[in-house]
């Protein structure tokens, strides 16, 4: 590069602010930046974590906008909902907004009426990103006429720390939270095997050999 002293955060605000436009980061494999930040975590204590502490098993990180707003109240409980699977395939579910830690905790526990989530039991950490740079870290913050807030975003990290997935969508537009569990499974089964992994799959049924005999087998029990 050009600008070695230059981070690439850095080089996409100077880029920003210069030609008012978006510059889109595809994360596929590349490593998942590290970060360190504070946390509320399921007991409600506050905790500095990093990505690299849960190095060594494979991490769903997921982004939403802010805390006691709509959509995002049905997508944190619905992560959390599905927590035990996967803890159950060795994996770290970690959530993030860029609300305090402070409001985090007071989310958790003010009740529905009040657009809180009192009663669930969120289960995994939640980071206080007040300062954006997690988000920024992942380039997930809107653009355009939306809020400057995370999107809808969720990555899978692997064991190793690369991404291997990424999905984004709008404040709106709330997510399959299940996706998130299923493009795991999908991770380890390619991982055990190494087979390919064909489009809506689920644990159990057919993959495929990275071979056109494979893909022939694959698409003639298709048309059945």
């Amino acid at each position: 590069t050009a600008y070695p002293m230059l981070s690439k955060t850095l080089l996409r605000n100077v880029v920003r602010r210069t030609f008012g436009r978006q510059i889109r980061t595809n994360m596929i494999g590349a490593k998942a930046p590290d970060f360190t930040a504070s946390a509320c975590m399921p007991d409600n204590t506050f905790k500095d974590i990093s990505l690299s502490d849960f190095k060594g098993k494979p991490v769903v990180l997921y982004f939403y906008p802010a805390d006691f707003t709509f959509v995002c109240s049905s997508e944190v409980p619905g992560y959390s909902k599905l927590n035990p699977d996967f803890e159950k395939a060795g994996a770290q579910l970690i959530g993030v907004s860029m609300d305090t830690v402070h409001v985090h905790k007071a989310w958790k526990n003010a009740s529905s009426e009040l657009g809180g989530l009192s009663g669930f039991d969120i289960n995994h950490p939640i980071i206080g990103d007040h300062e954006g740079k997690v988000s920024e870290a992942f380039d997930v913050i809107m653009n355009g006429d939306l809020d400057k807030l995370p999107c809808r975003a969720v990555f899978l990290i692997d064991k190793d720390g690369t991404v291997m997935a990424e999905h984004r969508n709008a404040a709106p537009l709330g997510r399959n939270t299940n996706e998130a569990l299923r493009m795991l499974q999908a991770l380890q089964e390619h991982e055990g095997t190494g087979k390919v992994i064909p489009a809506d799959w689920t644990p159990g049924a057919d993959t495929m050999d990275a071979t056109t005999e494979s893909v022939d087998e694959y698409l003639k029990k298709l048309k059945k």
